[in-house]
């Protein structure tokens, strides 16, 4: 338990300078682990307190969230404490033998706090309760199995973001051009529309979204809904473990600090600036932006980490000029707009 056991224990106080800080000085190693299950949990919220007293005790980093449907989780554990980590999830009914997913590249700058959040769903998709059933979902294929499909000429659809495929696919993958899971599964059936009895391939970076999105196809009639076992994250471990060929290209994009990891040594993309052969994803220094984008090297530096004129213009202004430029303009994600217009 907490010293005191208070409320205020459940909540991180530090600014990001002072986390950053609180990491670099860390003298012990940490593995970043992902996992997910679909379970019942009864009461989200006290589960969240319980498990923030454990793991803040234990050091861990990460984004969680937590709803009645289940969890779904990101961390960085400190080694020291890995075994404790283990044990205590074990101990819990719902998250008895739960799969984990070992970061493929790990330099222990994952995560900086530890964030556990309750939602509606653990991965937001719109669907209604009765569009789905979790307790229907496809074949969970191992690497060897999921090689063994591709070269039977099964389709193979990319469940992430046009963001994520953008740096790493598997060949010849159906890859929906979205910005959101939620967008993604209407446009993945009226795509798939007539290949009903077809052998359907999905994968993702751990599983949870395909897991959602088997149960989804299945309730729309497709009858050979397969997926890939552990995601891409596992995927990689199996292909090392196994000795077997890698058919992903590219860069496995995670949702943390390190914004990717290396699966294999092709750069399938491009900088966004100039062109260049880059799968370097950063965000826009103009904070106020924050636009995700494909930045290389030469253009981090001619543009100091910016994604336009416009935000460079922002970020190198001294702070008057700044407090002027905020009454008249509004910067969304890679856009600039006049307070007055609409669409801001």
């Amino acid at each position: 338990m907490d010293p005191n056991g208070s409320k205020k224990h459940l909540i991180n106080t530090l600014s990001p300078e002072q986390l950053q800080e609180r990491l670099k000085n860390e003298t012990f190693k940490r593995t970043t682990v992902s996992f997910y299950r679909y379970v019942v949990i009864d009461n989200p919220a006290q589960m969240r307190d319980a498990l923030y007293q454990v793991w803040n005790r234990f050091q861990c980093y990460g984004r969680i969230y937590l709803a009645n449907e289940g969890i779904n989780a990101q961390m960085s554990v400190p080694d020291h404490y890995w075994q404790d980590f283990k044990e205590h999830l074990n101990a819990l009914n719902e998250f008895k033998d739960i799969p984990f997913k070992i970061a493929v590249e790990d330099n222990g700058q994952s995560f900086l706090k530890l964030q556990i959040k309750v939602r509606k769903q653990i991965v937001a998709d719109g669907l209604q309760p009765q569009e789905y059933d979790v307790t229907n979902v496809g074949e969970h294929l191992s690497a060897r199995e999921w090689n063994d499909a591709m070269e039977q000429g099964a389709i193979v659809v990319d469940m992430r973001n046009h963001y994520e495929s953008e740096i790493g696919r598997f060949e010849g993958a159906i890859l929906p051009d979205v910005d959101t899971f939620k967008e993604e599964l209407p446009e993945v059936v009226n795509t798939l529309k007539g290949k009903e009895n077809e052998k359907i391939l999905l994968y993702c970076t751990g599983g949870v979204r395909c897991e959602k999105t088997s149960a989804y196809l299945k309730h729309h009639g497709f009858s050979d809904v397969n997926q890939l076992l552990g995601g891409i994250i596992d995927y990689s471990r199996q292909v090392e473990a196994e000795d077997i060929d890698n058919k992903f290209v590219g860069k496995n994009f995670v949702f943390d600090n390190r914004l990717g990891e290396r699966i294999s040594e092709e750069v399938i993309s491009h900088c966004h600036q100039c062109g260049a052969i880059c799968d370097t994803h950063t965000n826009c220094a103009n904070k106020r932006c924050n636009l995700l984008f494909i930045q290389c090297d030469k253009c981090k530096q001619e543009h100091d980490g910016c994604c336009s004129s416009d935000c460079q213009t922002y970020l190198l202004a001294p702070q008057k000029e700044k407090e002027e430029m905020e009454q008249r303009l509004v910067f969304k994600r890679g856009k600039r707009f006049f307070k007055s217009d609409k669409t801001a």
